[in-house]
């Protein structure tokens, strides 16, 4: 069994330390296990088989040792959960941002279908020199596209995460609700 080290994460200019223990625990002929336990004492793990499936395992609580569910995950199933998680995590960090930079908020802005931006590039909105506020992730059909490039392009229904000032986000609204193709 192989503990990793609490993983550091940079918020802003500073480290972070996630008190998150995993586990690895090689499993000869099977593949590999990794377990943590939650905060609430629950324990679970993941087992990746050589062959590439993946099962997520949830313990007994009277019995730590023994697994009480076992559910299977197709590639498909895995990778969704993974962006389920995925996606929460990265706005519980930047809600945590919020909190300790006063002003600083964040918000998700749905692209409307008439907006001028559909199928146009980022980059195109110029929203971070016209407004100050910052696309720090679009969320599309379940996937998350963090810290997306200015030749990203938006698609209708785009949920964007933006960070900044509340007149920075009033403008990236304004800026994506615009349906005026002459601008």
């Amino acid at each position: 069994m192989i503990p990793h080290q609490d993983p550091v994460l940079r918020v802003g200019g500073s480290l972070v330390h996630v008190r998150v223990r995993v586990e690895q625990t090689a499993l000869p002929g099977i593949g590999v296990r990794h377990d943590l336990l939650t905060e609430s004492g629950r324990r679970l793990g993941v087992v990746s088989h050589r062959n590439g499936r993946r099962d997520l395992v949830l313990y007994d609580p009277d019995d730590p040792d023994s697994c009480q569910h076992d559910i299977p995950l197709t590639d498909d199933e895995a990778e969704a959960l993974a962006d389920i998680l995925g996606a929460s995590l990265m706005l519980g960090q930047l809600s945590g941002l919020r909190e300790q930079a006063a002003g600083l908020l964040t918000e998700q802005i749905a692209i409307p279908a008439g907006s001028k931006y559909v199928n146009r590039k980022l980059g195109d909105t110029q929203a971070r020199s016209r407004t100050g506020a910052s696309i720090v992730a679009v969320l599309r059909q379940g996937e998350v596209i963090v810290s997306p490039e200015p030749s990203f392009r938006f698609a209708a229904g785009d949920v964007v995460v933006v960070v900044g000032t509340r007149k920075g986000l009033d403008g990236v609204t304004a800026i994506l609700a615009d349906s005026d193709p002459d601008g």
